[in-house]
């Protein structure tokens, strides 16, 4: 089994031909925030992945072996929930209320300026829904911020990282929007 245990975010400085020779490991979210883990690169190769703790590896980043050897890393598709906002009369600030309503509750999120992505959650998904959002299920990569639940390592050494007993916030707030929804939102009222 081939150690590693150095990650260049990106392939930052290495030269495209070394990237192309590279061999590939296709992983998704679950794995890719771990910082210990094995895999099998796209050689065969078994791979024992050993990081300082709560560095998350994402997709384009480049694992050293201890040969020498380069594995680009790929964000595997996984199931997701893709949100947008309602074609018929959604706004960007839409998207930036979910945002809110989602860290509240301490959801990993793919922000885009044009959608979000979190994993699958049939509750979260209703109150996106409630929010005049479009929900929709996908198979995508996905990459959220590195915010607190995904930690980081300081300058100083430190690991920080949430805890793993995330918790919700259960409130309601109800109101009348004094509109109908139209046939591209996939939500009901």
């Amino acid at each position: 089994m081939l150690s590693i245990q150095k990650l260049i975010p990106q392939g930052k400085g290495l030269a495209r031909v070394l990237l192309q020779r590279a061999t590939t490991i296709e992983l998704d979210w679950d794995v890719r925030q771990k910082s210990r883990f094995a895999a099998t690169d796209s050689q065969g190769r078994e791979l024992a992945i050993f990081l300082p703790r709560g560095q998350a590896v994402r997709g384009g980043d480049v694992l050293v072996a201890e040969d020498g050897s380069m594995v680009r890393v790929i964000a595997a598709p996984q199931k997701v929930l893709y949100i947008t906002t309602c074609p018929t009369h959604g706004t960007p600030f839409d998207l930036m209320r979910a945002a809110y309503h989602l860290g509240n509750r301490h959801v990993p999120i793919e922000l885009q300026p044009d959608h979000l992505k979190i994993e699958p959650d049939h509750v979260l998904a209703d109150m996106l829904r409630s929010m005049h959002l479009t929900v929709v299920a996908a198979d995508m990569a996905f990459e959220p911020e590195g915010g607190a639940y995904g930690g980081h390592v300081t300058n100083d050494g430190h690991s920080h990282h949430a805890h793993g007993n995330a918790h919700k916030h259960e409130h309601d707030h109800g109101h009348d929007h004094g509109h109908v929804h139209g046939p591209g939102c996939n939500h009901a009222h």
